[in-house]
Formats: structure tokens, sequence, C-alpha cells
């Protein structure tokens, strides 16, 4: 049996004022993975009915700041948010859909990867994207 996360919890760990737009868009994200900023306003809208853009964006902005969301952006793709923080994992990304999915680091901890030249950065995080196909796409798509 799974649990359903305690937003309220989680905004106020984060040492976050807890309002309506914050658990909603906290809620929504966990909800809909690499989710964009539309779909994420629709889903707090069905909840809580009308909200501003604005402050979705500006709950989205406190929730990455606070560590709470994680924002991704693909080269050349709308951002997204998910709710999964605190691990170094990757995406691979549809090249036609935009379908994206979470791929675990193929060795250890953060960084799971190393620079071939760290230029004297102390080196957190490592952002891999993989690009292709998904399973739908590459299906339909004709071969030559």
């Amino acid at each position: 049996m799974t649990t359903t996360p305690d937003f309220e919890h989680m905004v106020r760990g984060a040492a976050l004022r807890v309002t309506r737009p914050r658990v909603a868009v906290l809620s929504a994200v966990h909800d809909h993975p690499h989710a964009d900023t539309d779909t994420i306003i629709r889903a707090v809208r069905e909840g809580l009915g009308e909200v501003s853009h604005q402050a979705v964006y500006d709950v989205l902005r406190a929730l990455t700041t606070a560590g709470l969301v994680r924002r991704i952006q693909p080269s050349g793709a709308t951002a997204r948010y998910e709710s999964r923080v605190g691990d170094n994992h990757h995406h691979v990304v549809c090249r036609s859909c935009g379908t994206i999915a979470d791929v675990d680091c193929a060795t250890g901890a953060a960084p799971c990867l190393d620079a071939s030249d760290d230029h004297g950065f102390t080196i957190d995080e490592a952002e891999v994207v993989y690009w292709g196909l998904c399973p739908g796409c590459s299906t339909a798509a004709p071969t030559l």
C-alpha cells in the first residue's frame, strides 16, 4: 500500500508558509511527473478553481528554490517540473512526441559521471539527457 505524501508537511518542512496554492502545485507536480507549466496550471485549477498563471509560476519558483521540486529543460523543450529530487538521476526524451522518463545513474552516487577536467570546480551533480524515440513513436516511424 502506498501512502499519499503529506504536502502541507513537506511545504512546512522546507521553511515555507503553507498556502493552498503551494500545496496544490506540489500535489500537481507529484501527480504529473515531467509536466510543463500549462499542465500544472490546469491541474491546480481543477482543485482550487481560478488561480493566475503568475501565482503558479511564483509557487513553482519557490518550490524549486526550496528543493521540493526540480525544474528540467531539455534543449529546445519547454521547462518541465518533477517531484523526484535529492538524487542525481537523468532523463530520456522522445524526439518525436516529447515524452520524458527518468533514467537512474549507471554508477553509484552523485555525481555519477566524472568530468575529464573539472577546472577546479567542486562538482556535485551531473546532468545527462538521452534523446531518441519512445516505444510508441519508434513503432509508428516509417522504415526506410
